[in-house]
């Protein structure tokens, strides 16, 4: 079995709320208006672009698996979702995980078992702090 490992740190706000039913998303971008209801972190250090191309390959494979790891200030939630060829990971700004199976360049993983809404709230709680430090964890392996 293939794995390639990416980590990515980012960044709480203060307007994160989680409540999107079918999508979470970590961003570049330094700011959140109260629409982002399913953006969870921001200031990340990478987008989809910026994933290896080891974890990109992995990913891509049709029985690639993606686990997500979400950790702040000892909080962790974990999500399980699927690879898919159809990935293209060019955006620049963004990675979103879906539970549907619509892909674009922002789509990372999709048939993910959680979406913002799911996610711990204690979780949540932390990632609305502006100065907390959130550690997301992706795992593809074929």
């Amino acid at each position: 079995m293939d794995e390639a490992i990416e980590e990515i740190r980012a960044f709480g706000h203060s307007l994160v709320r989680a409540t999107h039913k079918t999508t979470f998303e970590v961003t570049r971008e330094d700011h959140l208006t109260e629409r982002g209801d399913c953006i969870i972190a921001v200031k990340a250090d990478k987008a989809a672009r910026d994933l290896s191309e080891r974890f990109r390959d992995i990913a891509r494979r049709p029985n690639a698996e993606i686990i997500i790891i979400i950790e702040a200030n000892g909080e962790r939630d974990v999500v399980r979702a699927y690879g898919s060829p159809r990935l293209t990971l060019t955006h620049s700004m963004d990675i979103v995980v879906r539970k549907s199976s619509y892909v674009c360049a922002r789509t990372v993983a999709i048939g993910a078992d959680k979406a913002a809404c799911n996610l711990s709230r204690k979780l949540i709680e932390k990632l609305r702090n502006p100065h907390q430090e959130v550690r997301i964890i992706l795992s593809a392996r074929a």
